[in-house]
């Protein structure tokens, strides 16, 4: 469980370092303008959001991982819920990836 929290402590550092989008719209931009080098979406978003991001991000080749609930990757960037979440940093995306496999998560499979 300590991880979880660094997971979502390491995205409030990238949020304040301006280095994150979020919300369907930004991530989607984000990712087919090739700013995106990993993408968040929560494990209870609806199986036609996960699907959506899981086929773009394989189209695009960007890391998609399942993480957290919409309200704490939200609360980890200072909003109310996210459905989504890039991180247009390549430190902090491949931080972020360690701390979720450490976690026991990994990359969604679809």
């Amino acid at each position: 469980m300590e991880n979880h929290k660094k997971i979502l402590n390491l995205l409030g550092l990238a949020t304040k370092a301006g280095k994150t989008a979020s919300g369907g719209f930004m991530t989607e931009k984000s990712v087919k303008g090739g700013k995106a080098f990993l993408v968040l979406v929560p494990e209870d978003a609806s199986d036609n959001t996960k699907k959506m991001f899981f086929n773009m991000c394989t189209y695009y080749k960007v890391p998609i991982y399942l993480f957290g609930r919409k309200e704490e990757l939200g609360h980890a960037i200072g909003r109310e819920t996210r459905t989504s979440v890039a991180v247009l940093d390549a430190g902090f995306s491949k931080a972020l990836a360690k701390q979720i496999e450490l976690n026991g998560g990994s990359e969604y499979e679809g």
